[in-house]
């Protein structure tokens, strides 16, 4: 067969074929794995942050439910700084000041915030005056005395409880009156209070208009409610 080249002319090589080299640095694979690494740690860092948050949550809960004692709000001492008594017909009225010292227990391992705290001296059934102290942060096995002076001037009362007054007065030396205390108390734990508690106390005293002093002092606390 007759060749269609010139002759002398050597036939030409084939092109090269097209191809692509493999870089072993090509970043792909690597942006790849290190995108999912880095994923794997933000899951794992928000699920042990979970998990710290339940376990505190769960310790605080425990504490809370578990382990406070109750505080105690005691009216410790009741003096009078002054009284006088006025009788007029069928009516009579009292002046009075007390000076009063409330010692504050806590027995916790934890601090408790107390609200202000309010206190109402009564005679019978009527409200003779109303007082408050301020609430105050109470730290953890401590204990705290604050003191309030109220004072009543020329409280009027009528008929039956003025007679009754006057004729305790004047016969028997002694005026029985009621100091009612109130205030409400959260437990602190991790700076988050507990809910609030209320407690209360019910003292009766009994005071000598001759002598202007107190002749007896019992105090009865009514317990702790949410």
């Amino acid at each position: 067969m007759t060749s269609n080249q010139p002759n002398g002319d050597r036939p030409l090589a084939p092109a090269p074929a097209a191809f692509s080299t493999y870089n072993p640095r090509t970043p792909s694979h690597a942006s790849s794995s290190a995108t999912s690494l880095e994923g794997c740690c933000r899951c794992l860092f928000l699920l042990s942050s979970l998990l710290a948050f339940l376990a505190l949550l769960v310790a605080l809960v425990i504490i809370l439910a578990v382990l406070p004692k109750k505080p105690h709000v005691n009216l410790q001492l009741v003096e009078v700084q002054y009284m006088s008594i006025t009788a007029d017909d069928s009516t009579a009225s009292i002046s009075l000041t007390l000076h009063l010292i409330f010692e504050a227990v806590n027995p916790n391992k934890v601090g408790v915030t107390y609200g202000d705290f309010w206190f109402t001296v009564m005679y019978r059934r009527i409200q003779l005056g109303k007082a408050s102290i301020p609430g105050f942060f109470q730290e953890a096995h401590n204990m705290k005395q604050v003191a309030a002076t109220i004072s009543i001037n020329r409280m009027s009362l009528l008929q039956a409880d003025a007679a009754e007054l006057i004729r305790n007065a004047s016969v028997n030396d002694r005026v029985d009156l009621r100091v009612l205390g109130d205030v409400g108390a959260k437990i602190r734990v991790l700076n988050f209070d507990a809910p609030a508690l209320q407690v209360s106390e019910d003292c009766a005293i009994v005071i000598s208009p001759r002598k202007q002093s107190i002749t007896y002092q019992q105090c009865v606390e009514l317990g702790i409610r949410n």
